[in-house]
This record gives structure tokens, sequence and C-alpha cells, in this order.
């Protein structure tokens, strides 16, 4: 939902389906990697290992794929049999996108992260869109802990990034 719902507003609808199943490869492994399974977990379960983060970007005519977990295990392209049940996720990745790769930021944890070639920039860019559903103040989480190690991280992937373009 969130996927499909920046990419109307950025008015990339050509691009919905195959970031809806590069995200969802990445979150899958990003989930495994942390421990944490449980469709419903309760909030007290939640440690700061077991968060993930998915941020996407268009930055001229890219759009960004990153999905950051708290573990430094480095995920490996497997080769999958015809009946196996996993190892398909970063085949398909790489197959979907232009490029992908692993960022390990000192923070700590892991990005990984796709990118896709736009045919055109973006018609409009929002400034900050508004999300469809807004979360009760009782149930949000802290905006400190393991939240603001995800922000870092991926605050340090950008600088990363835009070092390598000087």
């Amino acid at each position: 939902m969130f996927v499909r719902h920046m990419l109307d507003c950025w008015k990339l609808p050509d691009y919905i389906d195959n970031a809806e199943l590069v995200v969802s490869e990445l979150a899958t492994n990003a989930i495994k990697a942390t421990g944490l399974t449980d469709a419903e977990p309760k909030w007290e379960d939640i440690k700061a290992h077991h968060i993930i983060a998915v941020q996407l970007r268009v930055i001229d005519t890219r759009l960004y794929i990153e999905v950051w977990d708290g573990s430094a295990d480095v995920p490996e392209k497997q080769d999958a049999t015809a009946d196996a049940e996993n190892g398909r996720g970063l085949p398909l990745v790489e197959a979907l996108s232009e490029r992908w790769g692993i960022f390990q930021p000192p923070a700590g944890g892991k990005i990984v992260w796709a990118e896709f070639e736009l045919s055109s920039p973006p018609h409009s860019m929002p400034s900050s869109p508004a999300f469809p559903k807004r979360v009760p103040k009782a149930v949000r989480p802290p905006k400190d802990g393991p939240f603001k190690l995800v922000e870092t991280a991926l605050l340090e992937r950008v600088l990363v990034g835009l070092r390598e373009r000087l």
C-alpha cells in the first residue's frame, strides 16, 4: 500500500508492480534477518533489532528503493531449484531492477537497495504527500531509541551516495 500510494503521488504508475514486488522481497529478507516473523507482534515484543525501514526516493530519472534492518548479516544471492520454497528473492530483485546492492552504514545494520531507471522525471513531486491513514497518538512508536538508529542509517546512505557523485 505504501509503495502504491507513493508512486501514485509521484505519477509513476508504470513502476508500481515491479516496485511492490522488489519491496516485498527486500522487506521479507529484512524481517527474516530481524528474527521477529510474527505477523501481529505486541509492542512489548518489538526490540531495537526487530525494526526495519523502507524508503523510496526519486532523484532525477531514478527511483531508489531502500530497506534497512538492524542485522549486519549480508544476504547472499542463492541459486534456487525448481521446487525450492526460498532463494528466489534477490535473483528477482536483480532481474527487475537496473542494479541493486548492499550498504552497511556506520550506525549499524544494513541497507539493501534497488535502483530503477525512469523513462522521464516525475510530473510533480509533492514535498510531503498525505498518507491515507493516520496512526492514533496512543499507538505511535517513540521518536527515539531504535527509530533514531533507522533514521541515522538512512541519512548516512544518502550522504555516501552524494559523496560518490562528487
